[in-house]
């Protein structure tokens, strides 16, 4: 988890949370190919001074054709990153903030899934007094965005 640029006070930013993936693994996309498939999962547990602006913003997966699977699955591979749009309330706090969430997955290589798990993952935002005082941390994480 990357910390994102620092955001004024009252102002609409989104964290990215990059997940990188295991070589020879995957995971099931946010949209699988079938019910019984574990969909990538991302939820956050805002504290005070942060409210939700939207949806998380998930990539669209890749179908890849598995010899386990008649069909191709819609999957995700290698590196993905997830957007969770915020809000930093005038209230917030300044300066370095952990935005607690849970992600739930279910990796997989061609020949076994290793049963779902959930992991808690911290993101960092920093929240600064004005905008004058807001850069990009990770540029290369918002320029697709």
């Amino acid at each position: 988890m990357f910390p994102s640029s620092p955001s004024p006070a009252a102002a609409i930013s989104s964290s990215p949370v990059v997940l990188k993936i295991r070589p020879g693994f995957h995971v099931n996309a946010r949209k699988p190919s079938a019910e019984y498939l574990i969909p990538t999962d991302l939820r956050p547990a805002l504290p005070a001074g942060f409210k939700s602006t939207g949806e998380i913003a998930y990539p669209q997966g890749e179908l890849k054709t598995f010899a386990f699977s008649k069909t191709p699955l819609n999957v995700y591979q290698d590196k993905i990153i997830l957007r969770v749009p915020l809000a930093a309330q005038p209230d917030a706090p300044l300066g370095v903030q952990h935005i607690p969430l849970k992600l739930r997955y279910q990796a997989c290589n061609n020949e076994v899934c290793l049963p779902p798990v959930t992991l808690d993952v911290d993101a960092q935002v920093t929240v600064a007094a004005t905008s004058a005082n807001s850069r990009p941390t990770h540029p290369e994480l918002f320029r697709a965005h």
